[in-house]
């Protein structure tokens, strides 16, 4: 196993939703109505990602874990079931939730059978007037919380800031966050789909009926010693690349390391043993090995196993990546 993989994106309807999956990141959407997800890398049991193309073409990522995990994560392979990340672009046209989610010391008492969710966002693109809430303020109460999420008034207890390109932000389970108005995100998360949600703005659907609230599940897994998040500047300038080389980290935690690259030219990429997976911010690009081509495209995402040998990167007028490493166990 020593070429990258491609998976086929997933996209899902979102009320929140919009559209820039496809005018941004070029997603063949299922329908005229507002999407808010695209699962590119899932062995989640919502959704298995196929193969595109190659020897494991139309195999899943839950089969090429069953029959090659050790060539795919490398050291750390004995301690995961299932593939370690959801990778995910979210358009947040509207506002999602006020949500939180569980720590791996929470998840089996409120959410059996899911795993903990650590995330991180990349902000790729951010309307005037958009906003994320990260954390709370500082010394709120859980009766403050309570309250708050049941008359409306919850932001008021939310740390906030207004996004930019290039803006990244990592929310570690327990972390109370929002995010909408217009925000274009690469995420990479753990594999999970646990999610509570304190406050969903009074939506309504069609039937006028809203979606279900968790509000005693929600303040059982915040942590509370978790004050407001702040966001990271990694370089990235869609409107202005840059003409030199910037490999910059962003977050180096126990469940994944996180690297914004950016080649104007040329560089080698390699794994070092440990398995990758690059998400392609903006650009046009190829890896090389040996005279075996692989296209890289703006909006597409890549597994690169721990076994995958050195690749050549070469770029057309520069290109950027979200590059996550699986370092720990």
């Amino acid at each position: 196993m020593n070429q990258p993989l491609r998976f086929h994106a997933f996209s899902r309807p979102m009320v929140w939703g919009g559209r820039k999956l496809a005018s941004h990141l070029d997603k063949n959407l299922a329908n005229e109505g507002p999407h808010g997800e695209s699962w590119e890398l899932s062995d989640h049991p919502n959704h298995l990602s196929i193969v595109t193309e190659g020897p494991f073409k139309d195999k899943t990522l839950r089969d090429l874990m069953n029959d090659h995990k050790q060539s795919i994560l490398g050291h750390p392979s004995s301690k995961h079931a299932r593939f370690p990340w959801l990778i995910k672009y979210l358009d947040a046209h509207d506002w999602l939730s006020v949500q939180v989610h569980p720590d791996e010391h929470k998840v089996n008492d409120l959410w059996p059978g899911e795993g903990s969710k650590n995330e991180a966002w990349f902000i790729l693109d951010a309307a005037p007037g958009s906003k994320i809430y990260a954390g709370l303020l500082p010394n709120v109460s859980a009766t403050e919380v309570r309250k708050a999420s049941l008359d409306g008034t919850i932001g008021d207890l939310l740390h906030q800031f207004s996004p930019k390109p290039g803006d990244f932000l990592y929310l570690p389970a327990g972390t109370v966050h929002a995010v909408g108005g217009g925000i274009l995100i690469a995420e990479i998360q753990q594999t999970s789909d646990a999610t509570f949600r304190l406050f969903d703005w009074n939506r309504k659907d069609s039937s006028g009926k809203g979606r279900d609230l968790h509000l005693e599940e929600s303040i059982a897994c915040i942590d509370w010693n978790s004050g407001p998040k702040n966001p990271l500047t990694s370089g990235y300038n869609p409107s202005k690349p840059s003409n030199i080389a910037i490999n910059k980290n962003l977050v180096d935690c126990h469940y994944f390391k996180i690297d914004f690259r950016h080649e104007p030219n040329a560089s080698t990429i390699s794994t070092n043993g440990c398995m990758q997976v690059a998400m392609v911010l903006e650009g046009e690009g190829s890896l090389n090995n040996n005279g075996s081509i692989t296209p890289l495209k703006k909006g597409e995402t890549l597994l690169f196993p721990a076994s995958m040998n050195n690749q050549t990167w070469e770029t057309k007028g520069g290109q950027s990546l979200l590059l996550a490493t699986l370092t720990h166990s």
